[in-house]
């Protein structure tokens, strides 16, 4: 095997590892937060239901995601139809 094709085997496997590892520690966007003035917001509650639970008493409010709620996902598109771009 001669340099430039250990060189680019070298390279594809890199390229293979850092986009397995990104993919991987990706952490999940949770839609609900608690924020308080003391502790900062910590985003990590699947449900409202959740996140009142854990906040009751604590004197912290519930919010949505800033994420989530300045971030709006694009509306799916349906099956058969299509847009032309003129």
């Amino acid at each position: 095997m001669n340099m430039r094709n250990m060189m680019l085997a070298l390279l594809a496997f890199g390229t293979v590892t850092a986009a397995a590892s990104s993919q991987a520690s990706a952490a999940p966007t949770y839609p609900y937060c608690i924020q308080s003035q003391a502790f900062g917001t910590d985003c990590s509650y699947p449900s409202y239901q959740a996140c009142q639970a854990t906040a009751s008493g604590r004197g912290v409010q519930c919010i949505v995601n800033p994420v989530i709620a300045f971030n709006p996902q694009p509306e799916p598109r349906r099956p058969g139809r299509r847009s032309y771009n003129y």
